[in-house]
């Protein structure tokens, strides 16, 4: 069973992977027919109630496939004019002639009714004429069949229908007391749409407010440097890129000026000496109370002082984490004693990955796939493995990421994704949400760079191509 809210998603990419909403839509309404067909041949005037969304161009063609064996009217909850998508127009355009407002029936003339007035995502009390309707078409008495889900499901004045023909999978909230008998319907979504990541994943992107200040569309802590000096610097500005408001740079103040040199906009804080010591760790735990993530590793080194100070920056530090690079080989001693509560997302390549869990990986995928998840779930924590493919787990979900390119292998690349991962964080995504937006964001920014760059990318040039390929991804989505 997947969340109500992961069904956009797959919807975008299901025609990222060549399957378009058109031809969901179509089979999503033949099932809708075939089942009145098949299982009500007595029935005879039919009304299909449709909103403005793509639950409503189902019913369009839902109503389309039943006109050869019933009297069908379709009733319009809102005026044509309204309909949000252009593929339910198009299937509203072949129904149009039995098409009439909704407040001009009278349903006691009806023998059956279809539900297809509103789809999943509705939040709060429903508003008009949706509700009037809804209230309407729930006290009818014959044979109610809703499309995909009851309309206004989670509300207090939802339709409670005698069959919902769901499609793909149960969302999540839906069973026999609030459905009547629930059917799932195979409707062609390919199994890429729901195992890969793909632009649909910017559904999880938090747009800025218009009337929003400075600081409130995410600040970020970066806690690395010492040895190098590129990384906190790459991942900084990645973070800016994904859309963060306010970067920090905790680093070594040996390297202060370098780091400093990389952009005016990273603001940079000192740290005596030339490696993070656990004396450190009162003014970082301070500048962590200025921002909403924090990300640890880049750059940091393996000094014995460095990964002790790691560990108590980790156990006393309550915002949200991203774990990388030498952070990563700092708690392998002690992963299986910690818990992130969900707060928190781990970046390791194979050797990290083996290093925190203390065995093997295993080379086949679906085997990795599951020692992903369960290290995953044993702390608590979202894992980002980087690979050829990279499995994102959260412990109870799995995607994979298949964007990139051979030359992201230059270093670099792994503090951008990090970057990238810390600013979606600091903005309000999930971990999960962050780890699986962050991989195939930066995925596609290295695609992009490599168009430009060729075989010569290094990884300053990804940052240049974070920034539209969420919009890429964002455009995308508009409209399906």
């Amino acid at each position: 069973m997947l969340p109500s809210s992961e069904f956009r998603v797959i919807d975008i990419n299901a025609a990222y992977w060549g399957v378009s909403v058109e031809a969901l839509m179509e089979q999503a309404g033949c099932a809708v027919a075939d089942l009145v067909i098949g299982r009500y041949p007595e029935s005879g005037r039919v009304a299909v109630v449709c909103g403005s969304g793509n639950n409503g161009g189902d019913g369009f063609v839902a109503a389309r496939h039943l006109m050869p064996y019933r009297e069908v009217d379709v009733l319009m909850v809102k005026p044509p004019s309204t309909i949000r998508t252009e593929v339910s127009n198009k299937n509203f355009n072949m129904v149009k002639h039995r098409s009439m407002p909704f407040e001009d029936a009278d349903l006691d003339n009806y023998s059956l009714v279809i539900d297809a007035i509103l789809g999943l995502g509705v939040v709060g009390e429903l508003k008009e004429p949706f509700a009037s309707a809804i209230k309407t078409v729930a006290g009818f008495n014959g044979p109610l069949i809703s499309v995909d889900c009851p309309s206004g499901i989670g509300t207090e004045q939802a339709v409670v229908p005698d069959v919902t023909v769901t499609f793909h999978d149960v969302k999540e909230g839906m069973d026999e007391s609030n459905c009547g008998e629930i059917v799932i319907t195979d409707i062609g979504i390919p199994k890429e749409a729901v195992e890969f990541t793909g632009p649909g994943e910017a559904q999880r992107y938090p747009l800025p407010h218009l009337g929003s200040h400075k600081g409130q569309n995410g600040r970020v802590l970066i806690v690395g440097g010492g040895p190098y000096t590129g990384a906190p610097a790459l991942a900084g500005m990645a973070a800016y890129r994904a859309g963060s408001d306010l970067v920090r740079v905790a680093i070594p103040s040996e390297i202060h000026s370098i780091v400093a040199s990389y952009s005016p906009e990273l603001i940079c804080h000192g740290l005596e000496g030339g490696v993070l010591k656990r004396i450190h760790i009162e003014d970082v735990l301070q500048l962590c109370e200025k921002v909403d993530t924090v990300l640890i590793g880049p750059g940091l080194g393996t000094d014995d002082e460095t990964l002790r100070a790691i560990n108590t920056l980790v156990a006393e530090c309550d915002r949200t984490l991203v774990i990388d690079a030498d952070a990563i080989t700092a708690l392998a001693s002690r992963f299986q004693d910690l818990d992130f509560k969900g707060k928190a997302v781990i970046t390791p390549h194979r050797r990290e990955l083996e290093k925190l869990t203390g065995f093997e990986a295993p080379d086949e995928t679906e085997m990795l796939a599951d020692f992903v998840r369960e290290a995953a779930d044993s702390v608590g924590a979202t894992i980002l493995f980087k690979g050829q493919v990279d499995i994102i787990s959260d412990g109870r979900h799995i995607k994979y990421n298949r964007t990139g390119n051979a030359s992201m292998t230059v270093g670099g690349t792994g503090d951008v994704l990090a970057g990238t991962v810390a600013g979606l964080l600091s903005k309000g995504c999930s971990s999960y949400d962050s780890a699986r937006l962050g991989a195939y964001i930066n995925g596609v920014a290295g695609e992009r760079a490599f168009q430009c760059q060729g075989y010569g990318m290094i990884a300053s040039d990804i940052l240049h191509h974070i920034g539209p390929s969420i919009i890429e991804a964002l455009d995308f989505g508009k409209g399906i």
